[in-house]
């Protein structure tokens, strides 16, 4: 690589030597190549004129002539050189051209004697040298690392395949927001530092600003600052934005994410649930042309209504553990042993019987890999959550699981300032237990529940996993452009 780097360098200090910017500062394209090519019938001929720019991805010389495949964003198209056309001393230049180089290219269109639409240039010049070599592109860019540490190798390698992820994903986006705009949903925009974090159970990452000499943390959610604006008169708001937390990166977590949260007043968790089904249905019809997607080799009908599993009675059914039979945390440890679950000593009661939830998705179990809802959770992992209005112990929340991924989080939000108060105060006891996901006590929020907050609910969904389902991805990081990763290993 080193020796066809200090190559592509001497081809330009040569461009450099004959008076030629082999980086000029702008462009003269008349037409993309897909519009050429789309009206190709009524622009050939000798008589046209269309100038086409765009990345060398095939060179072949054949002595007076050459032929050359460019690629814009829209195609990729065919050009021939001929020395008579644009002169013995423009041709000499074709030497200094390398495979991802990029140039434009004036002429009329014909079609060669092997029925390739071609553009037969007239005149061309450089509008970029590049010194690295492109990864080969028939066999593509196959080493998963490298695809996603270096994604624009990736798109280049792998264009149409890896483009149409994230072109799914953009769709995907566009429709929520549509979905949500006809519902009179206004998008807004709060704040990504904040001087204390909450909405989530996560460790949060701190910065310091240096003019206000106080420490920020970037937000884990977005749910108290709604929460504020439906206190102020909003009834539906949403917003589509990163949330940062602290933690591993594995095939559903990457510790910079993407997340759509959205409140409604005077509305519980069952309109929720109705509105989320409806929302990702809809998704699906738009970006994929049906409510049946396939996931990982999984057929997943997303038609509503979907399955609703009560919490503790789908735990019963699928790991054979009735934690009803269990009350004390350390009955429910001892029999999660014994059915060989992992127990995590600094997990409280409410927290255990979450994490079992967890454990029991990673078994594969067919049927929680379809659309459902899990519902009604303890009240101690739920600190921000109105109690059942039925069910002693439990909240009204629930979770959205495709293709046993997690897919976000809503309930019944708790509006009653004195009962908000006490829950603070119990997560910050169970911090001192040594739970560090545990809610921070956030004074200046409850003032706003204490100014007085309409019956409410709300849900965070993790866009990208949904984008992971709509475009058929295994992993968090294909559906991320720009992942997080470990440092590269490396070369001694």
């Amino acid at each position: 690589m080193t020796d066809e780097r200090e190559t592509r360098i001497q081809r330009l200090q040569a461009l450099y030597n004959q008076g030629i910017n082999p980086y000029p500062n702008t462009t003269e394209r008349t037409h993309t190549i897909a519009e050429v090519l789309q009206h190709f019938n009524e622009f050939v001929g000798p008589e046209g004129s269309y100038t086409l720019v765009g990345r060398i991805r095939l060179l072949r010389e054949m002595g007076k002539a050459t032929f050359a495949k460019i690629e814009d964003g829209t195609g990729s198209i065919q050009i021939y050189l001929r020395i008579n056309d644009i002169g013995e001393e423009n041709y000499r230049l074709i030497k200094l051209l390398d495979l991802g180089d990029f140039i434009q290219a004036n002429g009329f269109l014909f079609t060669t004697r092997t029925g390739e639409h071609t553009l037969h240039v007239r005149h061309f010049h450089i509008l970029a040298k590049g010194l690295r070599p492109l990864p080969e592109k028939y066999h593509g860019l196959e080493d998963k690392d490298l695809r996603q540490r270096k994604r624009y190798l990736d798109l280049i390698a792998n264009g149409d395949e890896v483009k149409q992820v994230f072109l799914t994903r953009s769709r995907m986006i566009t429709a929520m927001r549509h979905f949500l705009d006809e519902r009179d949903f206004i998008e807004v925009e709060t704040p990504i530092l904040q001087p204390l974090y909450g909405g989530a159970a996560a460790r949060p990452f701190i910065t310091h600003h240096n003019a206000l000499d106080r420490d920020l943390y970037l937000r884990i959610a977005v749910e108290l600052y709604h929460k504020r604006l439906i206190v102020a008169g909003f009834e539906r708001v949403y917003e589509i934005g990163r949330n940062f937390r602290n933690e591993g990166t594995d095939r559903g977590h990457n510790p910079e994410f993407t997340m759509i949260e959205f409140y409604m007043a005077y509305a519980d968790y069952n309109l929720t649930m109705k509105l989320v089904e409806e929302m990702i249905a809809s998704i699906a019809q738009e970006v994929k042309g049906s409510m049946r997607i396939s996931y990982q080799g999984i057929e997943i009908d997303l038609t509503p209504p979907w399955k609703r599993y009560p919490l503790l009675d789908a735990i019963a059914q699928f790991t054979g553990i009735d934690v009803g039979n269990y009350p004390d945390r350390e009955e429910l440890a001892v029999v999660m042993q014994q059915h060989n679950y992992e127990v995590d000593p600094k997990l409280g009661y409410g927290r255990l019987i979450d994490n079992l939830k967890s454990q029991m998705f990673r078994q594969g179990i067919l049927e929680l890999h379809q659309a459902i809802f899990l519902i009604d959770y303890p009240l101690d992992v739920s600190p921000l959550t109105k109690q059942h209005r039925k069910l002693p112990g439990l909240v009204e929340r629930f979770q959205p699981f495709i293709g046993g991924l997690e897919c976000g989080n809503a309930y019944t939000e708790l509006n009653d300032p004195l009962d908000q108060r006490t829950r603070f105060e119990d997560q910050a006891r169970q911090r001192l237990q040594g739970d560090d996901e545990a809610q921070v006590f956030d004074e200046d929020f409850l003032e706003a529940l204490e100014v007085g907050m309409p019956p409410t609910s709300g849900v965070g969904l993790g866009i990208d996993r949904l984008a992971m389902l709509m475009a058929d991805q295994e992993s968090i990081r294909d559906v991320i452009l720009f992942p997080t990763l470990r440092k590269a290993v490396e070369e001694p």
